[in-house]
């Protein structure tokens, strides 16, 4: 599914971005593109980005 549709951004490449180190929306944005144009997908990158600190600090 896309996370960002003015950069044809999908989840998998967020979620890639992520696991290579990204914790900010800026630096997914500078990995990415995700967030550069409209940034109506920042939230959702920053969900992301929660869910993931989430998973790390309960495992």
């Amino acid at each position: 599914m896309y996370v960002c549709i003015c950069r044809a951004v999908t989840e998998s490449e967020v979620h890639d971005c992520i696991a290579e180190g990204a914790r900010t929306a800026r630096q997914v944005r500078d990995a990415t593109g995700a967030g550069g144009d409209c940034a109506v997908c920042v939230r959702k990158i920053c969900a992301m980005l929660k869910r993931s600190e989430d998973l790390v600090t309960s495992a």
